[in-house]
């Protein structure tokens, strides 16, 4: 079977859509390496069923931590031995698509989202100009390509030329997880970064009266801190960092309300589908959610969540209250849960994942 390299600049232990990518190509049998970075605070690697590796940064982010991943990565990828590379999102795809150039392997990009869209981005003109010009050559040079809803998909082909399939990042169906004992709190899982809400969701918390637990570290984690302490509402807020999957999975199956919230000035959070909207999904988790097109379809599929447009302090402090005392609606969209994560689970999702691979290398 084809070797494959996968290359993102994430930790690999907490990367739950390559985690499920690698392993489903693995146990398809696929030689599978994903490639990530480790940094000082990092913790051992988890035991995967595919092959990974860390490359050791010294510098922590900005221009000189892309810079030294993708000078690193080229130099790894350039003398190994495989049939093909899959860049992960725009932040590694320069060195696969020299290696590949250079080795003539085939090679694939796996888009997370709108990248030049991000808040963190499009909102610095400057950065924003460097990673586009960066999409503006690489993307159109890879002829096979996935993202992860069909708008997203739709945006790249308008604006590429180029057919990009689709592999949602639905969670793996596990019963098991289903029954935990519900606890009175709020669940936030996910990155700490800019445009997700955390500027109205913190404060909302002043008259909520259930605590709200926040699992993930990022670039607003800092100021995400500072507000809790300015509102007056550390006491309500458990910042709990990093967890590894599996005890991120108990933590999401204990959760009695889910958290899906993106400022829509972002076109990549605006035409997102975050993984965690899928593992509250799976869990049996209702959750509070943007009313954006790709959750609203979901959504108004099977009613697992309430819709919200207005992202204010006071809209979500309302909406969240009034779930949290509805019990026979919570009720409702629990069991929603349940019945839908029979079919929109990735045991389903990965036949795509596997055909897409498969029609690539026969």
């Amino acid at each position: 079977m084809p070797v494959l390299y996968f290359t993102v600049t994430t930790d690999l232990n907490y990367d739950q859509r390559m985690i499920r990518i690698c392993s489903s190509l693995a146990n398809a049998g696929f030689t599978v390496t994903l490639v990530g970075i480790s940094k000082s605070d990092s913790v051992a690697l988890q035991p995967r069923t595919y092959h990974q590796k860390r490359i050791r940064m010294m510098s922590r982010k900005g221009f000189f931590f892309y810079s030294e991943y993708n000078i690193r990565l080229f130099f790894l990828l350039l003398f190994k031995r495989m049939d093909g590379i899959c860049a992960i999102d725009l932040d590694s795809i320069l060195p696969c698509l020299l290696v590949s150039k250079l080795r003539g392997i085939k090679r694939i990009y796996d888009a997370h989202e709108l990248f030049c869209e991000m808040k963190e981005i499009v909102s610095r003109p400057r950065i924003y100009r460097f990673w586009k010009r960066i999409e503006k050559l690489a993307v159109p040079q890879f002829k096979n390509a996935y993202t992860v809803n069909r708008p997203i998909a739709d945006a790249f082909e308008k604006m590429y030329s180029r057919p990009f399939a689709v592999i949602r990042n639905l969670a793996v169906y596990n019963p098991a997880l289903q029954y935990a004992k519900k606890e009175k709190f709020i669940l936030y899982q996910g990155a700490l970064n800019e445009g997700r809400c955390f500027e109205t969701l913190i404060p909302a918390m002043q008259w909520i009266e259930v605590p709200l637990v926040i699992c993930g570290e990022g670039n607003f984690s800092d100021q995400a801190r500072l507000l809790a302490a300015k509102y007056g509402v550390s006491d309500k807020i458990i910042f709990k960092g990093k967890l590894l999957p599996a005890e991120l999975s108990l933590q999401t199956a204990k959760a009695y309300i889910g958290i899906t919230l993106f400022e829509k000035e972002s076109q990549s959070n605006y035409w997102s589908l975050a993984n965690r909207f899928f593992d509250y999904l799976q869990s049996g988790t209702p959750q509070l959610v943007v009313d954006y097109p790709v959750y609203r379809e979901i959504n108004n599929s099977c009613n697992i969540g309430v819709l919200i447009e207005d992202i204010s302090a006071a809209s979500i402090a309302r909406h969240l209250n009034d779930l949290l005392l509805d019990e026979k609606k919570w009720l409702q969209l629990h069991h929603n849960c349940l019945r839908l994560s029979k079919t929109l689970n990735w045991q389903e999702e990965e036949k795509t994942l596997l055909a897409f691979y498969k029609q690539i290398f026969g």
